[in-house]
């Protein structure tokens, strides 16, 4: 994949410049190391990311190589544009506002721009917090910002090591968690969507793990009419956040 000069202004490489956004606290989305890269300069590199959190990859060579032609040392950086945030002061914050939480968990949505348009239309929707994965997630870049119209410099984006894990905390908050999904015969409108409410959707190949959907108070799917089977994830989240808004509204 050929990189564009926008996308080239996430990345930090080279080991002390790595080692510098890592003391200025930088917020970074992951990390590549090359596997089996100078001893000395891994001896450095590994020093600096004790107790840290970050998300490692380590990757041949030949793909370090396909994301920068300078002299990257075996490490890159990708640094996000915006701050990750922690999501139980968002929740606490928004009972004690008196407003019920409104909560997007995307489980698995690796494809930027479409990211980037989920954002947009949950900005809109008066979502307060959307909530990710660290890993197998599309990383917030330049191109997702640009996609979602700075939605992703107003909303908040919390990652999570154990999605499942941060669901339940919602569930025990008193968040009512509905799952979209095709594995179901109840429609999205025939389903409570007002109130404390977290909205789950999965990926277009895959859709939401068998252990979010176990997690959910109730399921809801889109009407197909069509032959193709499912909406592109990006519409879907459309259609759900506006019957979302809907309720709402003539609650």
């Amino acid at each position: 994949m050929t990189r564009t000069n926008k996308e080239i202004e996430d990345l930090v490489f080279g080991v002390r410049a790595v080692i510098e956004a890592v003391k200025a606290k930088k917020t970074i989305n992951k990390i590549m190391i090359q596997r089996g890269m100078d001893k000395t300069l891994f001896k450095e590199l590994k020093e600096a990311l004790a107790n840290q959190k970050y998300t490692l990859q380590f990757v041949p060579i030949q793909k370090l190589n396909r994301l920068t032609k300078k002299n990257h040392q075996g490490v890159i950086a990708f640094i996000s544009p915006v701050e990750y945030q922690d999501l139980e002061p968002i929740v606490d914050q928004v009972f004690e506002d008196g407003d019920s939480p409104n909560i997007l968990v995307l489980d698995r949505i690796t494809d930027v721009r479409n990211f980037g348009a989920i954002a947009r239309t949950a900005e809109c929707s008066g979502v307060h917090a959307i909530v990710v994965p660290d890993r197998n997630s599309a990383l917030i870049t330049s191109d997702a910002i640009k996609t979602s119209s700075g939605a992703l410099h107003k909303i908040p984006v919390c990652k999570t090591k154990d999605l499942p894990a941060t669901v339940e905390y919602l569930k025990n908050s008193g968040l009512r968690i509905v799952a979209c999904t095709e594995k179901t015969s109840d429609f999205v409108f025939d389903v409570t969507l007002s109130g404390p409410t977290a909205v789950m959707l999965g990926s277009e190949e895959d859709g939401l793990s068998s252990e979010l959907l176990s997690l959910a108070h109730q399921r809801a799917k889109v009407p197909l009419l069509g032959t193709l089977g499912s909406y592109n994830v990006g519409v879907a989240a459309g259609i759900v956040l506006y019957e979302k808004m809907r309720q709402m509204i003539v609650e």
